[in-house]
């Protein structure tokens, strides 16, 4: 059976030799967190070539946007926040409603998906928003997710307690021409949702249950909601980690998955293609960052994709090597949290493939 063609946390495995990794891969990764240079890991999984080569859970407390979970003994079923790895997914989710013909494309103004604002549809300093500068985050406006999400100064964290979210998204101040200036913006990711459910008429999740989920095989997931009953695109996904890492695989394979094209490959080759530098050594496609990392078996640095959330949440691709990793991680609100997912990445995933 193919791993795209199985069910929920269901993957067929291989041994790391077999897949091109160091026997001693999973070894390696207890070592590192065991001396502390790899810190509050909740769950790892790598696949290669559609197989799994390690997949490794652990107990530790952890939360739910922010609700104390107490002591979680984590495990293939157990469901996990993604934070804004939820956006890569909502992504996919835009891509597939373009597909269907059901939302307009990306080059459509912006301002036009919310009649309710004439107002601001008549600010000629927001005319020129399309729905392309919301999937680049080069929406132009001010947005501040710098400060720890546990502020409610946040910008993704005062939209989710304002009255009217997408208002408070699109009437926030114009700093810059739409399309010049990247900046990290959930709001960005809610109005692309909006969109969303207003061109399927349908809520979010139950599209994405019918769309994405069901033909991946992933029938257990939750999406949580803010004050207004409205589910987050930005942050409010939780899936288990093999569900995952189906999501992941279905980009590696181009789309398909189950013998079906799920979503477009010419939508993922846009999604996946660089459009603009965040400026701190990263490109952004549509809601996915792009970098590059050295892979010693391949004798230099090769492409990656990813989907990143707070607290260490990853989902890491590199389509030359072929290969998806999932990190579920805990150390939320955190400045350090990016450290310990990319050196697991790094120096555990990439450093530890023996061959191409």
């Amino acid at each position: 059976m193919r791993a795209d063609q199985q069910t929920e946390g269901e993957w067929e495995r291989a041994a790391a030799a077999e897949l091109g990794f160091d026997p001693a891969l999973e070894r390696k990764l207890l070592a590192g967190i065991e001396a502390g240079l790899i810190r509050d890991v909740h769950a790892v999984l790598v696949s290669r070539h559609g197989k799994l080569v390690l997949e490794h859970y652990r107990e530790a407390p952890d939360e739910s946007w922010g609700m104390p979970l107490g002591t979680v003994a984590f495990d293939a079923l157990t469901l996990h926040d993604l934070r804004s790895v939820t956006k890569s997914v909502v992504g996919l989710l835009y891509g597939i409603a373009l597909d269907r013909g059901l939302v307009p494309p990306p080059q459509a103004p912006l301002l036009a998906q919310f009649p309710d604002y004439p107002d601001l549809a008549a600010d000629p300093a927001r005319a020129g928003l399309t729905i392309g500068h919301a999937l680049t985050m080069t929406l132009g406006l001010d947005w501040d997710e710098d400060r720890s999400y546990a502020d409610p100064l946040n910008s993704e964290i005062a939209m989710e307690n304002a009255t009217d979210r997408y208002r408070f998204v699109l009437e926030q101040p114009v700093l810059h021409a739409p399309g010049t200036h990247w900046v990290y913006c959930g709001g960005a990711t809610a109005l692309v949702g909006a969109v969303i459910e207003r061109g399927t008429g349908r809520r979010i999740e139950d599209f994405a249950r019918e769309a994405l989920f069901q033909p991946l095989g992933i029938s257990r997931f939750e999406w949580l909601s803010g004050a207004d009953g409205v589910a987050s695109p930005a942050s409010g996904l939780r899936l288990s980690a093999p569900d995952l890492l189906h999501i992941g695989r279905l980009v590696l394979e181009g789309g398909r998955a189950g013998g079906r094209q799920v979503v477009s490959k010419a939508w993922l080759d846009a999604s996946l293609a660089p459009a603009v530098s965040t400026g701190d050594g990263l490109d952004y496609g549509h809601f996915w960052f792009l970098g590059a990392a050295p892979v010693p078996a391949f004798g230099g640095e090769r492409p990656w994709m990813a989907g990143f959330g707070n607290g260490g949440q990853r989902l890491w691709l590199m389509p030359e090597a072929d290969i998806a990793c999932v990190i579920f991680s805990g150390n939320y609100n955190a400045p350090d949290a990016w450290v310990s997912p990319t050196r697991l990445w790094r120096e555990i995933v990439l450093a530890n493939l023996v061959s191409a």
